[in-house]
């Protein structure tokens, strides 16, 4: 019998027996093809490897779990977890410190989250090895630690996060950003927001927020910022965030109510990016090649509503965006054809700003000699300078 289709098969009798010995031997070398074939399996049959495993444990072979422990995948860090939890409780924490402590990545990250479901007061001793484990570069053995971490309340890690948040290296503030978001600091949102308007990671941040509040309760809450959060999400498909974030952020149903029931100058200004996105997505293939008949579908569907949609009424709003302060201008610049709205923003104070005005003028042919001198006038960088001596 080939052990692994039998336990990733439909048969029952095939794959109970196949769980009974992948846990009773244990076998090693099929838990590794297992975690080998992570990224081909369906999620549902990964689940239902979990629960079949779970099935075949019992309070004498429970402990061979920790056999696996070499070969970390997310798909059963959870549900191993669980039965060493059901079945070994306190009396498994002291083997488990030592794994974390002593073992490789995979080791921890195991480890981790069996730490995460046991009581507080029998963690106390290596909290700080936890704080420092938060900063790992193997990704699931900081997720895991955070969850921890989360599920203490430990104050320590987190204000530590909220200073970092303020740093001047961007890769600390954008590492703070993810820490966060994985502790749930929801009240943290504040902070995180005025990062990434102001960070050069603004699209990996924004990315990252939807994981801390849903992108719906952030329409509700705070309509502005959650559609500059949108404006950069769309911004990064497909080169950061996947297409599959169509399905993840139900982008479908967001753009329709806000055409429908909410549409601003900056919510159409996010359409308008959407639509061209989306189109791009579609019309070229290589972006969608390795994604699933669902992403495919649901690209598709996108696309069809933007068809409907009244370009010219997105585009008549736009223009409420063209000033300094606001947040939406930068995005709105890519899609002002007039260019004498384009003109009104060279006395702006912003010199990133002129800089890409000036860009954008040059794209549609539209450059002058004057229009730099007058952007020159309220520019003091001088690498900015260069820049535009040059266009």
């Amino acid at each position: 019998m080939d052990l692994f289709k039998a336990l990733t098969g439909k048969n029952p009798a095939e794959f109970e027996q196949a769980a009974k010995i992948l846990v009773d031997t244990p076998d090693i070398e099929l838990f590794k093809k297992l975690v080998k074939q992570d990224d081909f399996l369906f999620d549902f049959i990964k689940t239902n490897v979990a629960n079949r495993i779970k099935k075949a444990c019992n309070k004498d072979n429970y402990k061979n779990l920790i056999s696996f422990f070499d070969y970390y995948s997310q798909s059963y860090d959870g549900i191993f977890a669980e039965i060493l939890s059901e079945f070994g409780g306190e009396e498994l924490i002291p083997q488990i410190k030592e794994l974390f402590l002593k073992g490789n990545n995979s080791n921890k990250a195991y480890a981790l989250k069996f730490l995460s479901l046991s009581p507080k007061d029998k963690l106390d001793d290596i909290i700080p090895f936890i704080r420092e484990a938060a900063f790992s570069d193997d990704e699931a053995t900081s997720n895991n630690a955070i969850e921890v971490l989360s599920g203490v309340n430990d104050t320590v890690s987190k204000e530590n996060a909220l200073k970092n948040l303020v740093s001047e290296d961007e890769f600390e503030q954008y590492n703070a950003v993810k820490f966060l978001v994985t502790y749930g600091s929801k009240d943290s949102l504040p902070q995180i927001i005025q990062v990434m308007k102001k960070s050069s990671f603004s699209e990996n941040i924004a990315a990252e927020i939807p994981f801390l509040v849903d992108l719906e309760t952030l329409l509700k809450q705070d309509f502005e910022p959650a559609i500059l959060i949108l404006c950069n999400i769309v911004n990064a498909i497909p080169e950061i965030i996947m297409p599959s974030a169509a399905i993840d952020y139900n982008l479908l149903e967001v753009f329709e109510n806000l055409y429908f029931k909410n549409l601003t100058s900056s919510s159409a200004l996010l359409l308008r990016m959407a639509k061209e996105k989306f189109e791009s997505l579609e019309e070229n293939e290589e972006y969608l090649f390795d994604c699933d008949k669902n992403t495919k579908d649901e690209v598709a569907a996108i696309n069809r509503f933007f068809k409907e949609v009244n370009v010219n009424k997105l585009n008549s709003l736009l223009y409420d965006e063209l000033y300094d302060e606001s947040d939406f201008v930068f995005f709105a610049v890519d899609y002002i054809n007039d260019i004498e709205e384009l003109e009104t923003l060279l006395d702006s104070s912003n010199q990133t700003l002129l800089l890409k005005v000036l860009s954008t003028l040059k794209e549609k042919q539209a450059l002058k000699d004057e229009h730099k001198k007058q952007a020159l006038s309220h520019i003091t960088s001088e690498d900015i300078k260069r820049i535009v001596e040059v266009l």
